[in-house]
């Protein structure tokens, strides 16, 4: 019996109260060797070569084949990261899994992979897309199942070869998503080392030195901070992800019904962990005491000064960032850290709380169902909020209106440092491109603002060189314009 098939079975509950989430405690051996890389990595090149000359027909079958198998097993997914990671709900990674493998295939199918791109009329040129090779993919703990098929599929569609190296606490359900996409490639034709995981109990110095290898051709990371900036300084070509810290502002003409309920909805999605969700609630004061009533209707749970300043103590570091042991926990979880009493139907925990508190602890990212609420007096207010809480660890990523004013809306995308700006939207679900005409992505850029190279969501594209084929534009015989120096 498989580790899937075991894992729905027994359905182990996660990590204890007030530990970090991880495998079980037989589990912990003393530090595996390292893999053997350069193996690893020497199949990914030949997989990627004799992948490179597969027709765009032939490519978009396999595509479609890995997404519905992926999807076929999404629920059995689901249940196995919860199991093994303790964070997010089942229902939700089921969505999550589903989106990650058909909506993101839905996108690639028919669209133009390698070879000639077509020819520019003015210009004359003539593009060509040429796979880039051998892909590290670095997969995190909230997103192990959905990261793993989204970065399979684009680099299939990209003609490239794929290592993953997993989280240590997701290490099993990202091996067998792997193994599935395996499965499916041998089935079809296609050489199984095309995608690959590092089995072995990897580590950062591990995932360093996969990430540095000279065989390796891009890093696509997903992570936190740490993890995006040591891509970044790898030697190795890198896209990264920046943090999230997404502000939501309620303006005074905003539908506030609607507005709670889409609010609600996506920090309760996958209990807060998807990097765009929702973290902050900066709202008119003329519409504050509606707000408050329309987010309880939805399932928020307001809590009170004292509540709040007892929650601050008990989900915090020393250094104002959420216990890791919290991240992807449920309300009611992270209540009784704080002896608060969250009944079983609160979907998230507001806590409302003064401007000053932007700056602190409240003002971070929370990757759980917990939101910060500030109220303020008028747009120029709410605009110089939202900045400052995206200066305490989100720039780049993501920001939120509620407003029926396409002023507004112009307005906040442009004083926002952010690379979406979403309108009358769920932010966690809008930012990976559910339900708008973002690519439908799991990999989020976050520009120059959040130390990233850009601002796209990721999709194959990204994965390729485009190689360009330049004719002269002078006529014949006659001689360039000279260029004046000084």
């Amino acid at each position: 019996m498989d580790f899937l098939a075991r894992t729905v079975i027994t359905r182990r509950g996660g990590g204890r109260r007030g530990t970090a989430p991880g495998p079980v405690a037989s589990e912990r051996p003393a530090r595996a060797e390292a893999p053997d890389l350069d193996g690893v990595v020497a199949g990914a090149t030949r997989a990627h070569r004799t992948f490179s000359s597969w027709t765009e027909r032939d490519v978009d079958d396999l595509i479609g084949a890995v997404a519905r198998a992926v999807a076929a097993r999404s629920e059995q997914l689901a249940v196995a990261t919860v199991a093994e990671t303790g964070v997010g709900r089942v229902e939700d990674k089921i969505i999550k899994n589903r989106f990650a493998s058909a909506e993101v295939s839905a996108s690639l199918l028919g669209e133009p992979g390698v070879g000639v791109w077509g020819r520019d009329d003015e210009t004359g040129i003539l593009r060509i897309a040429d796979p880039m090779g051998v892909v590290a993919g670095l997969v995190p703990v909230t997103n192990p199942v959905a990261t793993t098929v989204f970065k399979a599929l684009i680099c299939l569609k990209s003609r490239n070869a794929l290592v993953v190296s997993p989280h240590r606490a997701a290490r099993r359900v990202t091996i067998a998503t792997v193994d599935l996409v395996r499965e499916v490639l041998g089935r079809h034709g296609a050489p199984p080392d095309l995608v690959q995981v590092l089995r072995k109990r990897s580590d950062r110095a591990t995932t360093a030195v996969l990430m540095a290898h000279s065989g390796v051709d891009l890093v696509l990371a997903t992570g936190g901070p740490a993890l995006v900036r040591a891509a970044y300084s790898s030697g190795t070509p890198a896209i990264g992800v920046g943090a999230g810290n997404a502000p939501v502002w309620v303006a005074r003409d905003a539908d506030v019904g609607h507005a709670a309920e889409l609010v609600v909805t996506g920090k309760a999605f996958d209990h807060g962990v998807i990097c765009g969700s929702e973290n902050h609630l900066v709202v008119d004061a003329a519409v504050r005491r509606p707000f408050l009533g329309a987010l309880a209707e939805q399932g928020a749970l307001v809590l009170t000064g004292a509540q709040c300043r007892r929650l601050r103590r008990a989900a915090f570091d020393d250094d104002g960032r959420l216990r890791p042991a919290l991240v992807g926990r449920s309300p009611q979880s992270l209540a009784r850290e704080a002896g608060i009493e969250a009944p079983a139907g609160i979907r998230v925990l507001v806590a409302p709380v003064p401007e000053s508190a932007a700056g602190g602890p409240y003002g971070r990212e929370k990757l759980a169902p917990l939101l910060s609420m500030f109220t303020v007096a008028g747009d120029d207010a709410a605009l110089e909020l939202c900045r400052r809480l995206l200066d305490n660890g989100g720039r780049g990523h993501t920001a939120v209106v509620h407003s029926g004013d396409p002023r507004r809306h112009a307005a906040f995308a442009r004083a926002m440092p952010t690379s979406r700006t979403l309108v009358n939207s769920s932010g966690a679900l809008g930012c990976i491109g559910h339900g708008n005409g973002l690519s439908p992505s799991l990999t989020l850029g976050c520009g120059t603002y959040g130390g990233t190279s850009t601002t796209d969501n990721i999709t194959y594209r990204h994965l390729l060189n485009i190689k360009r084929l330049v004719l002269p534009t002078a006529s014949p015989g006659r001689a360039p314009v000279a260029v004046a120096s000084h």
